[in-house]
C-alpha cells in the first residue's frame, strides 16, 4: 500500500476526528474533522479533485502549486497526487521572477495559487504562463460535486509524486523528483521513531506547525501527521508565533535552528532584564549546569540546579511552548549545541534530523533515548551512509530520489555507483552516531593551501555577539580569514568575541578582520535561500568592496 493509499484509509477510518487547525489569532480558528460531511478534509479533497477532473490532463502531468500553508493547501496537495499529476510545491514568498525560472522549468500544465495577488504577479513575469486556478475557484461551491471522494489513483513505488525544488545556495535551484515509494519508505521511518518518543502517550497527538509545507522536511511532517491522526495546529501570521506556539499546547514540532537560537536570546535577554533573584539563581543554574555535564559538579552546583527546577526553569518552559512539550524536532541546518544545551538544561530534549531534499528530506535522526548533542543521530532505517572522498556523506537507500528534473548530467554527478553524494562534510562515531562538519563547496581555501569548512567558526563567533544576525567568514585564496558581521553590533564587541573564538582556534583558522553590515541578509534582499540558507557566492559578490577593504592592510599572520 503506497502512503497516499495509507493516508485516505485513515481519514476514512475516523470521519470526527479533529485532524487540522488553522490559526489566525487566539480567538479565531477553522477547524476540520475528518470525513466527507461538514467541512471535513476528505469533502475538501473531493471538491479538489472534481476540479481537477474537469480537464483532461495525463497522469505525471506536473501541477504547481503556490500558497501560504492552510488547510486548502493540505486539501489541494493530496488531490493532485490522488489524480495522478505530480505536485510541484513552491514557496509563496519567493520573488515573482525565481518563481517563474522553477515553473519555466518543470512546464506545469496548471499553476494554483493561493491569492489574486501571487496569480497576477506571476502573469506580469510569464505573460504566456499555462492555466491558473486559485483556492476560491476550486472551493467555491456551496453543495460540491462528491463525486471523487474516493480512493486515490493507485501508485507503485517508482511513480514520482512530487517534485520539490532545492534552496540553490550556490547556484539555480534543481527540481528533485521523489517517488510514491521514497515517501512510504520514509513516513515509515518518521512515523516509528515518533512512536518512541511518545511512547505511554494516550490520547491523540497534538502537533504545532509553522514552516512552509512546500520545504521537503515540513512536507513530510505534514504527511506523517496525516498518516498518525495527529490533530495539527497550523500558524498562518509569523508575527504571533509565540502566543501560537503556547496556545496549540503540543506535544514535539518541527523547528529550525534560528527559532530556537532566537528563543534562548530572548530568555537571556527578559531575565538580564528582570533581574535580582531569579537572574542570579539561572545564572548560577547554568554555570552547575556545565560541571555536571563536565563530571565536576560540586553539592553547591546541585544545589543552584535544584532551586532553578523548582523556581526559575518551570516558569521558562510554560512561557515558551507549554507543559507537555515532549521534544523539539530541529533541522535543516546544524544547531548551535549551546542552543541544545539550554534546552536540555530546561527539561526540553532537542532531537536533531540530518538530510536534504534528494533524500527525502531524512537521512538520520536522533534516538529519543539517546541523545548526544552536537550530533543528528544514527542513519535511519534501511539507508546506508558512509565517508567519501574529503569526508563527504555519501548515501544509499529507498529514500534517495530519482532524479533532477531534465537534468541527466547534474544526476549523473549526484548519483554515482549507486550513492548520492550529498555534498556535506561529517563524521560519525563507533556507534553510528553522525556529525556534520560542514559542506565542501562552502570550504575556504586559503593561499597557504590549508582547506577550513566555515560553519563551526560562524556558530561561535555568533554566540558570542547577542546583537549580530549573521556571521559569515570569507578568504578563499587569501592569507587569512576575515567576517561579515549583520546587525547591531559594536567594534569592540565584535573584536572581544573574535579575540575569544581565536583564542582556542590554530593560527591558520584564526579570523583576523571583520566588517560590520547594518542590514541582516534576508530572503527579501536575495541573500538567503528561500528556507533561509546562506547565498554565499552572492554575498561575495554583493560586498566585494567590503571584502576588498579588509585585506587591503597588510595584517601578520
Amino acid at each position: 500500500m503506497s502512503f497516499l493509499e495509507n493516508i485516505f484509509d485513515q481519514l476514512e477510518a475516523a470521519p470526527d476526528q479533529t485532524l487540522l487547525w488553522e490559526l489566525h489569532d487566539q480567538a479565531t480558528t477553522n477547524q476540520v474533522s475528518w470525513g466527507v460531511v461538514g467541512h471535513g478534509l476528505l469533502k475538501r479533497i473531493a471538491q479538489a479533485r472534481a476540479f481537477l477532473a474537469s480537464e483532461e490532463w495525463n497522469a505525471g502531468d506536473r501541477c504547481a502549486l503556490i500558497a501560504p500553508n492552510s488547510i486548502e493547501w493540505v486539501a489541494v496537495n493530496l488531490a493532485i497526487m490522488a489524480e495522478r499529476l505530480i505536485v510541484v510545491p513552491l514557496y509563496s514568498r519567493q520573488a515573482p521572477a525565481e518563481l517563474v525560472t522553477m515553473m519555466k522549468d518543470c512546464s506545469p500544465s496548471l499553476i494554483i495559487c493561493g491569492n489574486a495577488e501571487l496569480r497576477d504577479a506571476i502573469k506580469r513575469e510569464w505573460l504566456e504562463c499555462p492555466a491558473q486556478a486559485l483556492f476560491a475557484d476550486i472551493f467555491s461551491e456551496t453543495d460540491p460535486d462528491l463525486s471523487h471522494a474516493g480512493a486515490p489513483a493507485p501508485h507503485n513505488d517508482s511513480d514520482p509524486v512530487t517534485i520539490i525544488y532545492t534552496s540553490g545556495t550556490s547556484g539555480e535551484s534543481k527540481g528533485v523528483v521523489l517517488t510514491a515509494g521514497n515517501v512510504t519508505h520514509m513516513l515509515g521511518c518518521t512515523s516509528g521513531r515518533l512512536d518512541t518518543l511518545v511512547q505511554g502517550h494516550s490520547g491523540q497527538e497534538k502537533v504545532f506547525h509553522y514552516l512552509p509545507f512546500c520545504f521537503a522536511g515540513s512536507w513530510i511532517m505534514l504527511l506523517t501527521c496525516l498518516q498518525r491522526r495527529s490533530e495539527l495546529t497550523v500558524n498562518t501570521d509569523l508575527s504571533k508565533l509565540a502566543e501560537q506556539m503556547r496556545a496549540a499546547q503540543p506535544d514535539y514540532f518541527l523547528n529550525v535552528p534560528q527559532l530556537l537560537e532566537r528563543m534562548r536570546k530572548a530568555v537571556d535577554e527578559q531575565l538580564w532584564k528582570t533581574g535580582g533573584l531569579p537572574l542570579a539563581i539561572y545564572r548560577r543554574a547554568k554555570s552547575a549546569y556545565t560541571h555536571k555535564r563536565e563530571g565536576s559538579a560540586t553539592w553547591s552546583d546541585f544545589l543552584w540546579l535544584r532551586l532553578a527546577n523548582f523556581l526559575i526553569f518551570p516558569s521558562i518552559r510554560r512561557k515558551m511552548i507549554g507543559p507537555q512539550l515532549r521534544a523539539l524536532i530541529c533541522g535543516s541546518a546544524p544547531l548551535n549545541v549551546e542552543t541544545q544545551l539550554f534546552f536540555m538544561m530546561l527539561g526540553i530534549p532537542v532531537l536533531q534530523v540530518y538530510g536534504l531534499t534528494e533524500t527525502t528530506a531524512i537521512c538520520t535522526m536522533d534516538d529519543p533515548r539517546r541523545v548526544e548533542p552536537g550530533r543528528v543521530g544514527p542513519a535511519i532505517s534501511g539507508v546506508e551512509m558512509k565517508l567519501g572522498e574529503k569526508e563527504e556523506i555519501i548515501v544509499r537507500g529507498p529514500n534517495v530520489f530519482r532524479e533532477y528534473w531534465n537534468r541527466p548530467d547534474e544526476t549523473a554527478k549526484a548519483l554515482r555507483d549507486g550513492w548520492f553524494h550529498t555534498g556535506d562534510q561529517g563524521e560519525v562515531d563507533a556507534t553510528g552516531n553522525w556529525k556534520i562538519t560542514g559542506r565542501i563547496k562552502n570550504l575556504i581555501i586559503l593561499n597557504s593551501g590549508h582547506n577550513i569548512a566555515p560553519e563551526s567558526i560562524e556558530e561561535e563567533i555568533l554566540a558570542r555577539l547577542p546583537g549580530a544576525q549573521q556571521v559569515v567568514l570569507v578568504g578563499n585564496g587569501r592569507s587569512y580569514l576575515s567576517a561579515l558581521v549583520t546587525g547591531g553590533v559594536g567594534l569592540d564587541d565584535a573584536q572581544s568575541a573574535l579575540d575569544a573564538v581565536n583564542a582556542g582556534l590554530p593560527h591558520y583558522k584564526q579570523v583576523r578582520g571583520f566588517r560590520i553590515i547594518l542590514e541582516a541578509f534576508t530572503i527579501e534582499n536575495g541573500l538567503l535561500t528561500a528556507n533561509g540558507k546562506l547565498k554565499r557566492d552572492l554575498i561575495a559578490q554583493r560586498f566585494k568592496a567590503e571584502i576588498d577593504d579588509m585585506y587591503s592592510v597588510k595584517q601578520t599572520v
